[in-house]
């Protein structure tokens, strides 16, 4: 009987898929705990947690509940934890007075979490005006209603004073004011806080998958935000914002949402030397949610494949939802 050889592939990928542990053997990015930050919600005014209906599983924390999750995120092994303050609506007016007030809710969440964990868990703190005014918008409006972005940039200065006063290890400015990583850093040096980082919010887009999370924060918003955030359509603007920012002192860079993005993600990812963050967001994690929820995908393995995708586009950091949840499997 005579063989035929050279009829057949000599190449053959599927060699390092034969089976799991070869897998992980030729795996080239890893999830590991310490890339995920967890975002979380503090309600002012609260006994009990309160549900996010469109986030299921996600909750406005009381002050208690809020300390118990640091705990956990810090004993799984996450890295750093992002606080949103969500006051009362009697206290939101239109300058956001609770963002710089030392005993607004968020500067009370920071204390309380800092006196849980110390320094053993990164604590970072939204900068930004959205869950303070009554009417929503990340800034103070001019005469005319719209958002006068030197006259925020005064507020966030506030701001960013308060809340290292509070503790905090890392701002993020995420209003998407132009100069506004400059003056939180120059407000920072000159009240002795230097060792404070930012976190900018340098690619910013106006998307459709924040839906969720103005529920989370208690919004109030009135019309949109397309003035301020980057239209989804631009990929160069990305890249002029991530120069300001970087020229302005920014510590790390982040671009939100992450999965729509992850172009955008990319490129930045392989023009800077500090470290790039990624914002899985709150629409983006509903409709896994939503669609596991239905039978339609596999929920933990679509969790794990969005994150390592993250990854893979180039975070180094992921701010994600199901952090602690995730850092207990890896």
């Amino acid at each position: 009987m005579s063989t035929t050889y050279g009829t057949f592939p000599g190449s053959r990928p599927r060699r390092l898929r034969t089976n799991p542990a070869m897998r992980r053997m030729v795996a080239e990015y890893r999830l590991h705990p310490s890339d995920l930050i967890l975002p979380a919600f503090v309600r002012e005014g609260v006994s009990e947690p309160v549900p996010i209906s469109a986030m299921p599983g996600v909750v406005q924390h009381t002050r208690d509940t809020l300390r118990k999750a640091a705990v956990e995120a810090l004993e799984a092994g996450v890295a750093g934890i992002m606080l949103f303050g969500v006051p009362e609506e009697a206290k939101k007016d239109a300058l956001g007075t609770p963002g710089t007030d030392p005993d607004g809710i968020l500067q009370v969440a920071i204390r309380d979490v800092k006196a849980e964990v110390g320094d053993e868990l990164v604590i970072m703190s939204d900068l930004c005006l959205d869950e303070s005014t009554d009417h929503g918008h990340c800034g103070v409006l001019d005469a005319d209603g719209r958002v006068d972005n030197d006259a925020t940039l005064e507020r966030y200065a506030e701001m960013a004073q308060v809340q290292a006063d509070a503790g905090v290890h890392v701002v993020g400015p995420s209003g998407m004011m132009d100069g506004q990583v400059g003056v939180i850093r120059d407000a920072l040096d000159q009240t002795g806080h230097e060792d404070v980082s930012i976190l900018a919010y340098t690619a910013k887009y106006a998307s459709a998958f924040y839906g969720p999370f103005r529920e989370a924060v208690g919004s109030s918003l009135q019309g949109d935000r397309k003035t301020y955030q980057q239209d989804p359509a631009n990929l160069r603007e990305s890249m002029r914002e991530l120069a300001l920012d970087l020229a302005e002192g920014a510590d790390m860079v982040m671009v939100k949402p992450a999965l729509p993005y992850l172009d955008v993600l990319a490129k930045i990812a392989e023009s800077v030397d500090v470290p790039v963050a990624a914002y899985q967001i709150s629409g983006e994690y509903a409709m896994v949610e939503a669609a596991a929820a239905n039978g339609w995908i596999d929920r933990d393995r679509a969790i794990m494949e969005t994150l390592t995708g993250i990854k893979r586009a180039g975070a180094n950091m992921i701010l994600t939802y199901w952090a602690t949840e995730v850092a207990r499997q890896l």
